[in-house]
This record gives structure tokens, sequence and C-alpha cells, in this order.
């Protein structure tokens, strides 16, 4: 039997600004990751949302980005490997915290926006990363983009890696994303994404932009939470996966056999 984990973006609220539907995501997902403080969220709703996440059983990982509150993360900045290290300690420590107090465990952690994607194709960062996760828990899961440097890195180092797959998001030649601002970048049909995430997980392939079939290895599925239509793909998706007999289970079961 297939076995896989769904996962959502959420947490990044902040202050008085509501983003996401957080508590309507929760009961379809089996993991979260968790806007640190940085790109999104704030002490405030850190906790309530780890608390939210525990209460309903959900696993949670730490959502570390880039210092830019105002871009949301998905900015390109200039960061050296070892800002990109302290970066990460930083904003995992402080949502570790948050989930130890709650009574609970963080599961994994999950790289944001422009420092997910800057990662993936960059050895350097992506090896400063997985350092800093490591030196904060070597027990902890490290989600990249499914064949990207990040995952190289995390297993080079004796890391768990959890190769990620996207529900919402259209894919370039090469594995990547295709960028945010350009053309059919998000999947906005619902029967299409999950007839993709099928294909990602029963056969290992995807169709990109450019038309020819690519391999893909998915061991968990990303939808975001920021998504209009973030409900309607959760409700579709896990629907379809459990009508083809596929198990959703956090992914740190998904990986103890690799």
């Amino acid at each position: 039997m297939h076995k896989i984990d769904l996962n959502s973006d959420i947490g990044e609220s902040f202050g008085p600004y509501l983003l996401g539907m957080d508590e309507d995501v929760l009961k379809y997902v089996s993991s979260v990751n968790i806007a640190c403080g940085w790109h999104a969220g704030d002490p405030m709703v850190m906790k309530k949302t780890v608390e939210l996440a525990v209460k309903l059983g959900v696993k949670i990982g730490a959502h570390p980005g880039l210092p830019d509150l105002m871009g949301f993360g998905r900015r390109i900045m200039a960061v050296t490997p070892e800002e990109a290290k302290a970066y990460v300690i930083y904003q995992v420590g402080a949502l570790k915290a948050f989930v130890e107090a709650a009574g609970s465990q963080l599961q994994h952690v999950k790289p944001h926006g422009a420092l997910y994607n800057m990662a993936a194709k960059d050895p350097k960062l992506s090896r400063a990363i997985a350092e800093a996760v490591k030196s904060v828990d070597d027990n902890l899961v490290l989600v990249g983009l499914s064949g990207s440097c990040l995952v190289t890195a995390a297993e080079e180092i004796g890391l768990r890696a959890a190769r990620e797959v996207f529900a919402d998001r259209a894919y370039s030649r090469d594995g990547s994303l295709v960028p945010r601002n350009e053309p059919g970048s998000m999947i906005e049909d619902e029967a299409l994404a999950l007839t993709r995430v099928i294909g990602m997980i029963k056969v290992g392939q995807v169709t990109p932009l450019t038309g020819e079939d690519i391999k893909i290895q998915a061991d968990t599925i990303c939808v975001h939470g920021d998504n209009l239509k973030a409900l309607e793909f959760l409700r579709k998706i896990r629907t379809g996966l459990e009508k083809e007999k596929i198990q959703i289970a956090p992914m740190q079961e998904n990986l103890r056999h690799r």
C-alpha cells in the first residue's frame, strides 16, 4: 500500500492581520509547517497554532524563512551559508520551545519560500541548512523539494529527508517549481491537482509546463494554506487519495523503512 504525508503551511497571521484558514486546514492534513516569526507569524500566533495542532493530533514542523516580513519571505536575498545556518537555528529553536511547552515534539523542518527555492539549487546553502537542523536535533526530518540539493545535503550528513511535491504548483523541466510570477505557476483546478498528485505517488512522474513527463519521488504533498482554494484542494485530494487506497500518515512514519 502506498503511504503519503499531507502537509500545509500555517501560522502565517501576524498581530491583527489574519492569513489562512488554519483551524479548517488542520482537519485534513497529517503534518503542518508553522511560521517562525520572520516571514510571517509572531510569538502569540506561534503559541496558538502549536497548541491547536497538538490538540488535533497533527504533527508539527518549523517553517523558517528569510528575515523578510514585508515580502512574506518570497524575495531572494543575498545570504551567506553561515548566516542561513544561524537564521535556521534561531527560528527552529523558537518553535521547538513552543512545541515542547505544549507537551509535544517537533517532527520536521521545512524552509519557506525563497530560502527553500534557493537551497534547492545551492549545495552550500543546503548543507548549511541541514547542519543547522542537525545541530538542533538530529532526530528531525528535513523537508526539501524532491530531487533537490536540500534532500541530498540532509542525506549526506545523516538526517532523514522527506521529498516534497506540490499539489498546487506547476513544475519546470528540471523539476524545480515555476516561479509564482510566471503564467501557469499555480494549479487552480482541483481535479487536475488530484490527478497529478496520484501520478506522482503511484507512477513517480509529473508533467511540467513544457509537456514531457519527468520522474519525481514523493514522501509528502504540500497544499499551501494561503491558497484561496486550500480547503477545496485538501478535501478533494484527501478523499481522492483514500479512494485510491493511498494511506495518509505523518512523514516520520513514512520514512521509517527508508
